[in-house]
């Protein structure tokens, strides 16, 4: 079957796909009401580049879109090549950046009203079915927010707010996503994939979307180096919490000893907190002990 005339879903919604050159980072969010739509939607891969692809979406093109541009070709010259042949791409929409952050989007003159894009430096947003002002209002956020403080995906997600904001898909909400890629960025540094959140069924989806992001800055997030606190500054009061959660049976001294040490290993890895605290170090991250008091202080 040519991938350029597969069958057809409808995937109306509004996305971003955007490129943060500080951290050499790819990334797409979108929100739509679909299930699941970012697992149609979202594609992205290291040194490669980001693709959004929906309305009546061609999922090859994510697949595809990324081949290319890994090998080089620009954002502008791979949408051209995705939907030269298609039978159907006056239905598609794709927004796409390529491995040297340019930015480039189509939308097929069928997508269903309101239709459109903004391209803009590094990123493109893009949707269908929209509230007129939807992606402007998208463009303009993520304009403002990355001159500031957080991340590529606190800046998707910010933009998403703004789009969903301004009006959003027409139809309504239901499921968002958030998808971050960088080299070596993946848990344990042996895959791209740095942050992949998805809400699949919500009636606020982006809300709950901004929630598990800013629970994987806790769990994954980097270690400020100005946070770290001594061990032995704090080791009296885990011992005292780690005695309450039974994993500490000895005596709630202040030192920290080698029985300390394999007490609060034990408990950081029960609570997913490793990425935070290896275990060996003399200094701990303080949004572990203040993770581990807010948590336990009831008991």
């Amino acid at each position: 079957m040519d991938q350029n005339n597969l069958p057809v879903r409808l995937i109306h919604t509004f996305s971003i796909t955007a490129y943060n050159p500080h951290k050499s980072e790819w990334g797409v969010a979108v929100q739509s009401k679909f299930l699941a739509a970012a697992a149609v939607v979202s594609w992205a891969k290291a040194n490669a580049g980001a693709v959004a692809t929906q309305s009546y979406a061609n999922v090859t093109y994510g697949s595809r879109g990324l081949t290319m541009m890994e090998e080089g070709i620009s954002a502008e010259d791979t949408i051209a090549r995705l939907i030269e042949n298609d039978e159907q791409m006056d239905l598609r929409q794709v927004g796409v950046v390529d491995q040297e952050g340019r930015a480039a989007a189509f939308t097929g003159k069928k997508c269903h009203a309101w239709a459109g894009h903004v391209v803009g430096d590094g990123y493109t947003c893009q949707g269908n079915i929209l509230i007129p002002g939807t992606v402007e209002a998208m463009a303009a956020r993520f304009e403002e927010v990355r001159q500031g403080d957080g991340e590529l995906a606190d800046w998707l997600v910010e933009t998403l707010e703004a789009g969903q904001e301004a009006g959003g898909d027409k139809r309504g909400r239901q499921a968002a996503g958030v998808l971050v890629v960088r080299e070596n960025g993946g848990y344990g540094g042996d895959n791209d994939r740095y942050l992949d959140l998805r809400v699949d069924d919500h009636p606020f989806p982006i809300l709950k979307l901004k929630q598990l992001v800013e629970n994987h800055h806790l769990y994954f997030g980097e270690v400020d180096p100005d946070d770290l606190v001594p061990l032995v500054n704090v080791a009296q009061e885990l011992q005292g919490i780690m005695k309450k959660t039974g994993h500490f049976q000895g005596e709630v001294s202040g030192g920290f000893d080698d029985e300390t040490r394999t007490a609060l290993r034990n408990l950081v890895g029960e609570e997913n907190l490793e990425e935070r605290w290896n275990g060996e170090d003399k200094m701990i991250d303080n949004k572990v002990v203040e993770y581990l008091r807010d948590k336990f202080s009831d008991l």
